[in-house]
């Protein structure tokens, strides 16, 4: 079985973040010491087999992304917790640094098939959410805390806080884009205004929860790419399972191949480095707007997993949606009763222009921002 494993792993508290030249230097540690290893040995004779890896290196770290075939879910987590800790114990540069996490991103067709693979009376549950629950428990059981008292509730409060902390790097959008029409007086107190229909902590929970899902989007973004660079094939062909991009509409699903994908990576990365830039005006193409959709729906995720997901902070990601979208015709390719119709005659009988897979990248007028690499064809590229 193969399973993506995410490791995040922080530079010391307190230790001033990386430079250019630094973080290259940790990327060709990491790189060179994850190449290095071939297998892993376990007990009661199980192996696990380091096949591929991905590092990134920002300021304040790396988010690794490690590749192995392993007989379950969690050897493969210990596994390759315990490589990229003795990794770094064993680099005099990187000897400080800490694993923040290291868990397996379950995809519900990896994660079944795990699960119909399983047998014995130590199977986990068939649930994927309640697998990772109950994996979660052996790890605090494993720390001296007993089963039963793993706190949902206190995972809950741990994203609740990083959210609320993340939200202040969405710099291009004040409250008011989330429906907040309460002021600050001159002492910092909130002022009540009676129209107000979201409150500022609510609105601060679905900024921050943007943010989080900017690091799934991505990171997605990229298994993505991957998969269908290494099948050499299409959302529709492809036998591997996606993370997203099945999520675009279905009847496009031959035209999305790895060339497609690395500009929709490419303009997702150009959309919310504005968001957190503080330079985002307006959504500037046909994919930006759907990369916003898969966006709102990471972070929908991501709040309903942790039960953060309450009214005001529901009415707070739809009045930002309102807000940013300047309208909603792009739904129409969702429409699958226009599978089949000549886009030209489909795009006059809902009263848009039409839209055909080759413009999904090109800029709605002469104002607005597409990344070089999404904006050209391929064919214009190599001209």
């Amino acid at each position: 079985m193969t399973y993506a494993v995410t490791v995040r792993t922080s530079i010391p508290v307190g230790s001033s973040e990386m430079d250019a030249l630094q973080r290259a230097g940790a990327a060709a540690l990491l790189e060179k010491g994850l190449g290095s290893v071939e297998g892993i040995e376990g007990p009661d004779g199980m192996e696990a087999d380091i096949f591929e890896s991905v590092v990134a290196v920002h300021p304040g770290g790396a988010l690794l992304k490690i590749f192995v075939d392993a007989p379950a879910l969690e050897f493969a987590e210990d596994a390759v917790q315990s490589v990229v800790s003795e990794l770094l114990e064993r680099s005099e540069l990187l000897a400080e640094w800490t694993v923040e996490r290291c868990e397996v991103q379950l995809h519900p067709q990896l994660a079944q098939e795990s699960l119909d693979a399983a047998d014995g009376p130590d199977t986990p549950p068939s649930d994927a959410a309640a697998r990772k629950a109950h994996h979660a428990k052996r790890k605090t059981a494993g720390n001296g805390q007993d089963e039963d008292e793993y706190d949902a509730e206190g995972e809950a409060k741990a994203a609740r806080c990083r959210m609320l902390t993340m939200s202040a790097e969405l710099r291009s959008f004040p409250p008011v884009m989330f429906g907040v029409l309460n002021s600050e007086d001159e002492d910092g107190e909130e002022e009540d205004v009676a129209e107000a229909t979201v409150l500022l902590e609510d609105a601060k929970l679905a900024a921050g929860a943007l943010v989080y899902g900017i690091h799934l989007l991505v990171d997605e973004l990229f298994q993505d790419v991957q998969a269908l660079a290494q099948t050499r094939t299409n959302v529709a062909e492809c036998e591997r399972p996606l993370w997203l991009l099945d999520e675009l509409p279905d009847r496009y699903a031959l035209q999305y191949n790895a060339q497609f994908a690395r500009r929709f990576l490419v303009t997702a990365v150009a959309m919310t480095t504005r968001f957190t830039h503080g330079s985002f005006q307006q959504l500037s193409c046909l994919a930006e707007e759907l990369a916003l959709r898969l966006l709102l729906r990471e972070a929908s995720v991501s709040l309903e997993t942790f039960g953060l997901m309450g009214e005001g902070v529901a009415a707070a990601l739809e009045a930002f949606s309102a807000n940013v979208y300047e309208d909603m015709d792009h739904e129409w390719l969702y429409d699958d009763s226009m599978d089949g119709i000549d886009e030209d005659v489909a795009g006059e009988a809902i009263g848009v222009a039409p839209v055909v897979i080759g413009s999904w990248f090109a800029p709605f007028d002469k104002g607005r921002y597409v990344h070089p690499y999404a904006g050209d064809a391929p064919e214009d590229a190599r001209q």
